[in-house]
C-alpha cells in the first residue's frame, strides 16, 4: 500500500508518478527570493491539470517542515485534481532545519518523524507516505545533517516508510547509502535524490550498484546540467540493466518553473523528456518501469 494525503491506495492504482516535486513551498527565509514561494492555490490546481492531461496520476510532494509544508492544502489539491499526492515527514538540510530542531540528535529526529507517521501531521488525519527530503551539503555532511539522516533511517526501520534524500549537486550519494545500510535499512526503502546532477558517472554507478533507487529528478534544470547530458547518462544506465532502480521528476520549486509564469511545468518530463528517450530507442516497457512500476515499488510501505 501507498499512503497518500487522502488515504492508503494499492500500488497498482498509483499510475504515472512524478517522484520528487514541490507544489506548495516557501524557501524565502533562507534564499531571500520571492520566486521561491509557491502559495497560489488556484495556480497549483491549474498546473496539476496540465500534469494530469499529460498522463500524470501521482506526485510525491517533498516539501517538509521548514520548507513551507501545508498538508491541508495538499489534500485539497488532490481532491480537486484527482492526482494522488504523497506528503512527507522530515527536515531538509542545514540551514533549512527549523530552529527548534537544530540541536536534535538522531533519536529525537526519529521520534518526531515516527509521531507524524503514526499520529498524523500537525493534529490532522493526514499521514506522510515518505520520510524526506532529508539532505546533505555539497561534499560535506554537517553534524546536524548526520543526525538527521540517521534519524530518518531509524524512523524508516520502525515504520516501513521509504527515505527520499537530497544530495547537493548529486554529491555523497554513496555515503548516504552507507549510513542507511549501517542501520539495517532495506535497499528498496532508499531513494538517493538528484543523482542526475552528478557528472561523475562512476559515483552514480556506485550508488546504483548498491541496489537502491536513485532520482533522475531535476530534469529540465539546464542551468545546472543540460538535459542532453542527463539523457546520455540515463541511457547508459538503462543499457547496463539499472532501469528498475531509477525514478524521474523535475523538482519544481519556483514560480518561474510554472507554466503560468512561462516555465516548463510539472508535465515537462512526460511531454519532453520521455519522447526524447523514446527517440533514442528506449522501449515502452522500460519507460513504464521508470514512470509507473519503479515509483509504485519505491513508495510502497514495507511491512
Amino acid at each position: 500500500m501507498i499512503q497518500t494525503v487522502t488515504g492508503k491506495i494499492k500500488k497498482e492504482d498509483f499510475g504515472i508518478c512524478a517522484a520528487h516535486e514541490h507544489l506548495s513551498i516557501d524557501l524565502s527565509r533562507i534564499k531571500n527570493d520571492p520566486d521561491t514561494i509557491l502559495d497560489d492555490e488556484h495556480g497549483m490546481i491549474a498546473e496539476l491539470y496540465y500534469f494530469h492531461r499529460a498522463g500524470g496520476r501521482s506526485l510525491i510532494e517533498l516539501t517538509n517542515d521548514g520548507m513551507g509544508r501545508d498538508v491541508k492544502r495538499l489534500k485539497r489539491l488532490s481532491e480537486a485534481t484527482y492526482v494522488h499526492i504523497v506528503t512527507c515527514t522530515g527536515f531538509y538540510k542545514d540551514p533549512f532545519i527549523p530552529a527548534f530542531a537544530e540541536r536534535w540528535g538522531q533519536d529525537q529526529f526519529a521520534a518526531h518523524f515516527i509521531q507524524e507517521i503514526t499520529q498524523g501531521i500537525d493534529g490532522t488525519d493526514i499521514f506522510p507516505g515518505v520520510i524526506g527530503e532529508v539532505g546533505t551539503s555539497v561534499d560535506e555532511i554537517k553534524p546536524v545533517e548526520n543526525e538527521l539522516i540517521l534519524g530518518a533511517g531509524k524512523a524508516a526501520l520502525e515504520t516501513g516508510l521509504p527515505v527520499s534524500t537530497h544530495t547537493s549537486l548529486g554529491t555523497l550519494g554513496s555515503k548516504q547509502v552507507e549510513m542507511l545500510f549501517g542501520l539495517g535499512l532495506l535497499r528498496d526503502q532508499i531513494i538517493i535524490g538528484h543523482q542526475d546532477l552528478n557528472t561523475n558517472k562512476e559515483e552514480v554507478l556506485d550508488v546504483l550498484q548498491s541496489g537502491v533507487y536513485i532520482g533522475f529528478d531535476t530534469i529540465g534544470k539546464n542551468n545546472y546540467r543540460a538535459d542532453e547530458d542527463r539523457l546520455s547518462f540515463l541511457i547508459d544506465f538503462i543499457e547496463r540493466g539499472f532501469h528498475k532502480q531509477i525514478l524521474l521528476s523535475a523538482d519544481l520549486t519556483r514560480k518561474s518553473h510554472w507554466r503560468k509564469h512561462g516555465g516548463p511545468g510539472y508535465d515537462l518530463v512526460l511531454n519532453d523528456f520521455i519522447p526524447a528517450l523514446k527517440e533514442r530507442g528506449v522501449s515502452d516497457e522500460v519507460v513504464t518501469d521508470l514512470l509507473v512500476h519503479n515509483p509504485a515499488n519505491a513508495f510502497s510501505i514495507k511491512e
